[in-house]
């Protein structure tokens, strides 16, 4: 076994027997579950908060899938390995005094000194982030003010948080609800919209934080079919559509002008999508986001009005 291969082994092993850096995340473990995972962190001492975690994510990846972060200082590195002296000899093949003392000499030579270790960390979800991560240095010294090759920015950061911030699916209210007819007003908005503005904040404690935001826009509306068989109202839909209320104008919604009889299963497939315009708090990356959208969807039954003809009495 080659000592960049053995030194990566001990590395993983010390790091995980030491225990009390907290990984991030929620627990630092799968803190984001949907349709794809955008970020799992692993090793990392990144912090993920705010009112936009927790949802389905809408499949952003971050580009790197490992990185290095600031770890330990000089004085707080050389006591956590030799803390762990006998976790070195139980994992190391044959390990003697001798290469230990040598193995412990690059933290005590740097003992004392001003700057920082920086270790590695990556993102589980991503297939190739453990073999990047092993590709990693399991220790890296870096002077004060500076930033390793592969060591994280404050843009990356951004892009983390990016990654896990999520919005919620559209809950479709209808009006009618139950069954539409062909001519009449279906009122369209969402139920328990909840907050319209999330954020969530990616931190390394001590050292910078990254928040993203998402504001709902407006929603979209597809009828599930074209022009010669449904005509759309959003120009006053807003935020979160309209909820019908009687003598109000209808301003969001679908007007169906055929019935679904002849549709499959005897419906209309009706989508809302809400958009969510996404920004970076205080500007920190000279870079703009795509909105993120939501959707969801509802089968509209819609039959013909039916008219009484009553025939006159002489």
């Amino acid at each position: 076994m080659s000592s960049m291969i053995m030194n990566v082994v001990v590395a993983g092993v010390l790091l995980l027997a030491s225990g009390g850096d907290d990984p991030g995340g929620s627990g630092g473990e799968g803190f984001q579950d949907g349709r794809t995972a955008g970020v799992r962190l692993e090793n990392s001492k990144i912090i993920i908060t705010g009112t936009g975690i927790g949802g389905k994510s809408d499949g952003y990846r971050i580009k790197r899938p490992c990185w290095y972060e600031p770890d330990k200082s000089a004085t707080e590195k050389l006591q956590q390995q030799e803390d762990l002296r006998a976790l070195w000899f139980r994992y190391t093949p044959n390990a003697t005094e001798e290469k230990y003392q040598k193995f412990l000499k690059q933290f005590k030579d740097k003992a004392g000194k001003e700057g920082r270790w920086w270790a590695p960390a990556y993102n589980g979800a991503d297939p190739d982030g453990l073999s990047c991560w092993n590709g990693l240095d399991p220790f890296v010294w870096v002077p004060p003010g500076t930033t390793p090759p592969s060591g994280i920015t404050i843009a990356e950061l951004v892009e983390i948080a990016r990654a896990a911030l999520t919005v919620p699916e559209p809950k479709i209210q209808l009006n009618p609800d139950a069954k539409s007819y062909v001519n009449l007003p279906t009122w369209v908005w969402l139920g328990d919209a909840g907050q319209t503005s999330r954020s969530v904040t990616a931190t390394i404690p001590g050292f910078m934080s990254a928040t993203v935001t998402a504001d709902l826009k407006n929603i979209k509306i597809d009828p599930g079919t074209g022009d010669d068989r449904a005509k759309k109202a959003e120009e006053g839909c807003g935020q979160t559509g309209t909820p019908y209320a009687k003598g109000k104008k209808f301003t969001c919604g679908v007007t169906y002008l055929r019935a679904s009889a002849d549709q499959p299963r005897d419906v209309y497939t009706l989508t809302v999508t809400s958009v969510w315009e996404v920004g970076v708090q205080d500007n920190v990356v000279p870079f703009a986001y795509d909105p993120i959208q939501a959707a969801a969807t509802r089968d509209v039954e819609v039959g013909e009005v039916q008219s009484t003809v009553r025939k006159g009495t002489p």
